[in-house]
C-alpha cells in the first residue's frame, strides 16, 4: 500500500473503535460526525457493524423500552449544549449502556475546564461516565466515554476533508480589532502577524487544538514524522501547536516515515475560490444543486427519473435524495476522481462512458451516439435501468453521478456563472490599465435590482445570466482580493465615495428581492424580505465592506508570494496566477532554493540555533521537497478545480512526488461571502 493510500484509508481505521461499540445499538450522531462517516463507508458501515439504528443528535430523538443501549457520536466539548442533549435523550429512554465518543480528545476537555496541570487518567470523562450512570437512574448501569478521532472524510484518493472544522477559516484585519478591544493599551497587537494562540478567544482556542490533535492522530495512525511549514498568520498558529503538541514531539522520534505539510490561509486567495474559472464540473454541480441536509460538501440528487413516480409543479425536494459520495461500488469511485480531477467537457464524456458500459452490462438496450453529450442524451440512457431492479441496485453509484450531472447541465443557474467568468475576465482586463475606483465604477451599472425594466422585455421577469446579490457579492470579493494589484496611486477620497455609491446600490438589490438568497440571509440575519428594512441591510453592507476592504492587504506580509495577478505586457492579456501552483512551484525548484514566505515551523530550539549561526555561516534547514510526501493543507476550503491544478502541478515538475490536499470543506463560490461576513466570526459553534 502506498504512502497516499495509507492516509485515505486512516479516517476508515479512525471509526474501527466506535464500530466495535456499535452493536445491538442505536446511534445518536451529530451533523459533522454524520457528514464524516457519509464519506467513510455510510450508515452501511454501521449496519454491517451490527447497530440497530442511527438517529439524529437532538433532543427530540429517543428510544424505546426494547432498545437499551446508545452510542453518542459528537463532534464537539462534553459541555453546554452537547450534555444537554445527551441528557434530553437519556431521560426520554430506557438505556442500561451508554457510550459516548467525541472528537475532542481529553487534554482539550482540561484546557475548556480551566485546568493546566498534568493529570492521570481521565478525570473529565470519568466524571461523565458517573453523570450518564445517573442520568439512566442506576449506578451499577454501564456507561464509557472516550475520545474518538473521525474528523476526517476520504472525499478522494487526493483529498481528505475535516467537516467537523467546515466552519474554521483564517483571520482578518477586522479579528484583530475584536481581539484588540479585549486587550490593555499597552498590549495591543499591532498585526495580525503579532497574534499568538493566547491571544485568541477561548472558543477559537478550543478549536484549533482539537484539529492540531486530529492531525497528530492521522501522523500517529500511520506513523508518520512531519515537518511543518506555514504561510498566513492563522497558519503559521496552527502549524506552531502542531510543532508543540506533547504527543507530535514523542511520535516523531519514533515515527518511520516521512512527510512535509504545508499550511496555507485561504485569506490569501480569494480569487480562485470566489471565480468561475475552475471548468469543473463538480464546481457547477456544488453550485447548481441543493446541499444535502445537515451536509457541508454533498448535494441532494433527484432519483426520480430513475422511478415512474410523475413530476408536478409543487414537487420542490426530493424524498430520498441520492448523493455524490459513493464509497461501496468500485467503478462510481472511479469516475468520481474523474469528475474531481478532469475538465467539464472530458469529465462529462466519462460519464457517458461509465452509463454506455454499465448498461452493455446489463445487456440494455441502448441506442448509442456520438458527438456532443447532452443532459437529455444521459437521462435515456438512466431511465433504462428503470426495467430492472437488479441492475440499477447494482449501479445505483454511477446512476447517481450520472444525474447528478444531467441535472446540473440543465439547470437554470448555469447561464449566471457564464455570466460572471465574462465580467470577472473583463475585470481582470481592466485591472492593468485603471485604478481601483475606476475598476469598481465598471460594476456600478450591474448594482440593479433584478426584474427591473432593463431586465428583460416584459420587465416582469429577470433573465437567467442576470446578476442577482449573490453573483454581486462575488464579483466584489474578486476584484477587491485583486485590489492590491493595482500599483496606482488611488486617492482615499474618490475610492471612499465610489464605495458609498455601490454600498448604496447594493442596499437596493437586498430590500427589493422578493426571495431572500441563503447567502443574503447570513449576511443580514433576516429571513424574509418583509424582516430586511434598509436601515439593517445598510448596516450589514458597511459590515460587508470593511471586510471588503481589509482583502487588499492580506498578502501585504509576504515578501515573494505577494501577487496573484500578472498584468498584461501588451502581448498576454492579464491572468490570474493561482497562489497553490506559486507555492507548489516554490517547493519544486531545481536548485531547491528557500521561499522566505515559507516559514518553518517544526525546528525549535534547533530552528533558533541555526538562524543565529546562519549569519555567519552556510546552515542547511528543512525543506518542503526534502520528503516524497507532501500535504498542503488549505485552512478555510478548497475548491475542486483547484485539486486538479495540484494534480497537474506536480506532473509538470516534480512527478515522483505525492501529494495529498487536507482542507476543511470542498468549496462552492457562495461559501466564501458567507465565511467573511457570517458573526460573529471569532468564535466558532463548539457546543460550549
Amino acid at each position: 500500500m502506498s504512502a497516499m493510500e495509507e492516509f485515505t484509508q486512516a479516517p476508515l481505521r479512525a471509526w474501527a473503535p466506535v464500530l466495535s461499540k456499535v452493536k445491538k445499538a442505536v446511534v445518536f450522531m451529530d451533523d459533522r460526525c454524520a457528514e464524516a462517516l457519509h464519506w467513510s463507508g455510510g450508515f452501511a458501515a454501521l449496519l454491517e457493524a451490527g447497530a440497530r439504528n442511527l438517529k439524529q443528535f437532538s433532543s427530540f430523538e429517543a428510544c424505546g423500552a426494547n432498545e437499551p443501549k446508545a452510542v453518542f457520536v459528537v463532534s464537539s466539548l462534553l459541555k453546554g449544549r452537547t450534555v444537554d442533549i445527551i441528557r434530553d435523550v437519556i431521560a426520554l429512554s430506557h438505556f442500561q449502556y451508554c457510550v459516548v465518543f467525541t472528537c475532542v480528545p481529553h487534554s482539550v476537555h482540561l484546557f475548556a475546564n480551566h485546568v493546566t496541570a498534568e493529570l492521570e487518567g481521565s478525570p473529565v470523562f470519568e466524571q461523565f461516565e458517573d453523570k450518564l450512570c445517573e442520568w439512566m437512574g442506576n449506578m451499577n448501569y454501564t456507561a464509557e466515554v472516550m475520545h474518538a478521532p473521525v474528523a476526517f472524510a476520504p472525499v478522494s484518493q487526493q483529498l481528505l476533508l475535516a467537516p467537523a472544522f467546515a466552519h474554521l477559516f483564517p483571520l482578518l484585519p477586522p479579528d484583530l480589532r475584536a481581539i484588540n478591544a479585549k486587550r490593555p493599551e499597552k498590549k495591543k497587537l499591532g498585526s495580525l502577524q503579532d497574534v499568538d494562540m493566547s491571544a485568541l478567544p477561548v472558543e477559537l482556542q478550543v478549536e484549533v487544538r482539537s484539529l492540531v490533535s486530529a492531525l497528530n492522530s492521522l501522523f500517529d495512525g500511520t506513523g508518520t514524522r512531519e515537518e511543518s511549514f506555514a504561510v498566513g498568520p492563522m497558519s503559521r498558529i496552527i502549524a506552531g501547536e502542531l510543532a508543540n503538541h506533547p504527543q507530535a514531539r514523542h511520535r516523531r522520534k519514533t515515527a518511520a516515515n516521512k512527510a512535509s505539510i504545508i499550511f496555507v490561509d485561504r485569506t490569501l486567495d480569494l480569487t480562485g475560490a470566489v471565480g468561475h474559472h475552475g471548468d469543473n464540473l463538480v464546481e457547477k454541480i456544488l453550485t447548481a444543486l441543493k446541499p444535502l441536509p445537515g451536509h457541508v460538501t454533498d448535494v441532494q440528487v433527484d432519483l426520480s427519473e430513475l422511478t415512474s413516480l410523475q413530476q408536478t409543479p409543487h414537487t420542490h425536494n426530493p424524498l430520498a435524495p441520492g448523493c455524490l459520495a459513493q464509497t461501496q461500488e468500485p467503478a462510481a469511485r472511479l469516475l468520481w476522481e474523474a469528475m474531481l480531477s478532469t475538465k467539464q467537457k472530458e469529465a462529462v464524456m466519462e460519464v457517458r462512458r461509465h452509463l454506455v458500459e454499465a448498461a452493455s452490462k446489463e445487456k440494455l438496450p441502448i441506442k448509442m451516439s456520438m458527438g456532443r453529450v447532452t443532459p437529455e442524451q444521459l437521462c435515456s440512457y438512466i431511465k433504462l435501468f428503470r426495467s430492472s431492479w437488479e441492475s440499477l441496485q447494482g449501479h445505483s453509484g454511477v446512476l447517481q453521478l450520472g444525474l447528478a450531472t444531467a441535472q446540473t447541465l440543465r439547470h437554470p443557474s448555469l447561464p449566471r456563472w457564464d455570466a460572471c467568468l465574462a465580467f470577472e475576465r473583463l475585470l481582470l482586463q481592466a485591472l492593468s490599465d485603471s485604478d481601483l475606483p475606476a475598476v469598481l465604477r465598471q460594476l456600478l451599472p450591474l448594482m440593479k435590482p433584478r426584474g427591473g425594466e432593463d431586465s428583460s422585455p416584459s420587465g416582469s421577469r429577470f433573465r437567467e445570466d442576470e446578476c442577482g446579490p449573490d453573483e454581486l457579492i462575488l464579483l466584489l470579493v474578486y476584484l477587491y482580493s485583486l485590489a492590491t494589484e493595482s500599483h496606482q496611486d488611488v486617492e482615499e477620497g474618490e475610492l471612499d465615495k465610489l464605495e458609498r455609491e455601490l454600498m448604496g446600490a447594493l442596499t437596493l438589490v437586498f430590500t427589493q428581492e422578493k426571495e431572500l438568497s441563503p447567502l443574503v440571509q447570513k449576511i443580514t440575519g433576516c429571513s424574509t424580505p418583509e424582516d430586511l428594512t434598509t436601515d439593517r441591510a445598510h448596516s450589514a453592507v458597511e459590515d460587508m465592506f470593511e471586510t471588503l476592504r481589509s482583502l487588499s492587504h492580506t498578502r501585504d506580509h509576504l515578501k515573494q508570494l505577494h501577487s496573484v495577478y500578472t498584468p498584461s505586457d501588451g502581448v498576454h492579456q492579464a491572468s490570474y496566477r493561482p497562489f497553490l501552483k506559486q507555492i507548489l512551484e516554490e517547493v519544486f525548484r531545481p536548485d531547491s532554493s528557500e521561499c522566505p514566505d515559507l516559514e518553518h515551523t517544526s525546528g525549535g530550539l534547533t530552528e533558533l540555533l541555526k538562524t543565529g549561526f546562519s549569519m555567519f555561516m552556510k546552515v542547511s534547514r528543512p525543506h518542503p521537497s526534502d520528503n516524497n510526501l507532501l500535504f498542503l493543507f488549505v485552512l478555510g476550503g478548497v475548491t475542486p478545480s483547484e485539486l486538479r491544478l495540484i494534480k497537474e502541478t506536480v506532473h509538470t515538475h516534480k512527478p515522483g512526488t505525492q501529494v495529498l490536499l487536507l482542507s476543511t470543506r470542498l468549496l462552492r463560490p457562495t461559501d466564501i461571502p458567507e465565511l467573511l461576513f457570517a458573526t460573529p466570526r471569532l468564535v466558532p459553534d463548539i457546543g460550549v
